[in-house]
């Protein structure tokens, strides 16, 4: 049985091999994913409650991070790394992990989320072109690419550049 809950300090070692693991085969990746969320973890933007762990049989098999960015005047979430042990791929663990931080995030206040990432995965979640709320990216990228999703029912509307934590080196 799958259980999705806070990653916690003793989880990792193991998170940073479940991220190494997880884009070895990316078709997007630098290679550097579980330092950089390891970087992000000592950074001001960092967001305890929405590092989470996917766990099955008490092994953990996946992994996603939101972290606090600033949009115009708001601060808002990105979902920064989702990895998925290649065994356990497309079985809804991503899913999983996914919809449990949109509604942790909307406990904790927060309005939008934005990903960079492959638009045939993300929108089946409810992410759209970012510019369709004015959010635009600090870097040049396909409008496809660059996404977000209102988590919130109100009438709060942001727009401006995102503006990432440090550690992205953005």
């Amino acid at each position: 049985m799958l259980e999705i809950r806070k990653e916690n300090i003793k989880d990792y070692k193991e998170v940073y091999k479940v991220i190494k693991s997880a884009f070895e085969v990316a078709k997007h990746s630098d290679g550097n994913e579980q330092d950089l969320v390891e970087s992000l973890r000592n950074s001001d933007k960092f967001i305890k409650e929405l590092s989470l762990v996917a766990v099955d049989d008490k092994k953990i098999v996946g992994y996603i991070l939101f972290t606090k960015v600033k949009i115009g005047e708001n601060v808002e979430l990105a979902l920064d790394t989702i990895g998925v042990l290649q065994k356990y791929q497309n079985k809804g663990v991503g899913t999983k992990l996914i919809l449990k931080g949109h509604e942790i995030a909307k406990k904790l206040g927060y309005h939008y989320s934005v990903v960079l990432g492959d638009p045939n995965y993300y929108k089946k979640f409810g992410y759209v072109e970012a510019s369709k709320y004015n959010i635009k990216a600090p870097f040049d990228v396909p409008d496809d690419n660059f996404m977000a999703i209102k988590l919130s029912d109100d009438d709060i509307k942001i727009e401006g550049i995102v503006e990432y934590a440090k550690e992205f080196g953005i």
